[in-house]
């Protein structure tokens, strides 16, 4: 297996633990996503299994990040953190210093709103299917919204270094 690198490390992040995050709700609800995830009790997990988890991940990840885009984005900005319409003629000639930026700020957004879409999912998921008492979950349901609050402030943070700093090296359109 390869080295980790930034850019593969970003990806990781943006959407195969937010991915695996949807997978572990899914397992509540489907025994064979739980086979998966969990391998069986007579046997260890199998690589057919490991294959399975890492592609329904990076989809439950892709997913995730559309539901991100449509919500997430929408509300941060509605709520003021606007893009910028960035001059995308010097785009060629300021790409490294780009793709640095995505690496280093917008992964982590990905990261932090994609991971709040996806604990909300699994979250809804466990409580529709849970069989403890709605009572008994309060504790989880409190801990789950101080972790989305941190999740939402990190993401708007992070989107908006990005574009702020996308802004510097690119400059705005008039």
């Amino acid at each position: 297996m390869g080295e980790i690198t930034s850019r593969n490390f970003g990806i990781l992040i943006a959407y195969l633990l937010p991915g695996f995050v949807v997978l572990l709700g899914l397992a509540t609800l489907s025994d064979t996503v739980a086979a998966w995830v969990a391998g069986t009790q007579t046997a260890a997990p199998t690589l057919g299994g490991f294959l399975y988890v890492t592609a329904g991940s990076v989809a439950a990840g892709m997913i995730a990040s559309a539901f991100r885009w449509l919500f997430v984005d929408t509300v941060h900005h509605a709520t003021g953190l606007k893009r910028p319409e960035f001059d995308d003629s010097r785009l060629s000639e300021r790409l490294s210093a780009i793709e640095m930026l995505i690496e280093i700020h917008y992964r982590y957004y990905q990261f932090y709103a994609n991971m709040l879409v996806a604990l909300i999912f699994t979250h809804i998921v466990w409580r529709w299917g849970s069989r403890e008492s709605h009572i008994d979950g309060i504790g989880i349901d409190l801990a789950l919204l101080a972790v989305d609050g941190v999740l939402f402030a990190g993401s708007r943070d992070a989107l908006g270094k990005y574009y702020r700093r996308v802004s510097r090296v690119l400059g705005d359109l008039p």
